[in-house]
């Protein structure tokens, strides 16, 4: 069995996009808890941006985001929901090279405990494009937390055995290349 994990952290350069109609980069508190997580955990913010919920501007930054070869992570939150305002998924799964089919599963699993079944009502999705991981959150402050501490923060650590995100993502001219199929 193929261990995806290295002994040594291996940081990120992680973007945050938030989408919404009605905050500011002043009164973004989730993209805020996630810049903080990111940041406590020793990743980089690779850039931050704010773009009301439509479909041709949420593609345009993320496509931004991926192309660029020093953006490893893209980091959304906001318009996962069912309104009419809620485009966030149908913007990005035509982005994605491969989706993470357990990313939204586990994240509604995990909502289940703290909201019941109103976690149904997410449309949480992440996948994988150009060697980029693409996640997509909630807007709420408590759905990015739950987001970041009982999925990303692992995925994203290099160290998790037995594997994890880090070597299917573009590599930085800095960081060590992962002896993917060898035990360690």
């Amino acid at each position: 069995m193929a261990h995806l994990s290295v002994s040594e952290f291996q940081p990120l350069q992680i973007a945050v996009l938030t989408i919404s109609d009605t905050r500011t980069m002043e009164t973004d508190t989730s993209g805020q808890v996630l810049v903080n997580g990111l940041q406590s955990a020793g990743h980089q913010l690779a850039g931050r941006a704010l773009v009301v919920d439509d479909i041709w501007q949420i593609r345009a930054r993320v496509s931004q985001w991926i192309a660029d070869p020093l953006v490893q992570v893209v980091l959304l939150t906001g318009g996962t929901g069912f309104t009419a305002r809620d485009n966030t998924p149908q913007a990005v799964a035509p982005l994605l090279d491969k989706q993470v089919d357990g990313f939204g599963e586990l994240f509604r699993l995990l909502s289940l405990e703290e909201i019941g079944t109103s976690s149904l009502q997410s449309r949480a999705l992440a996948g994988i494009s150009n060697g980029t991981l693409v996640c997509c959150l909630p807007g709420s402050p408590n759905a990015c937390r739950t987001g970041w501490q009982k999925i990303l923060l692992e995925q994203l650590d290099s160290r998790t055995r037995p594997c994890n995100f880090v070597p299917h993502l573009k590599r930085q001219a800095e960081q060590p290349t992962p002896l993917c199929g060898t035990r360690t």
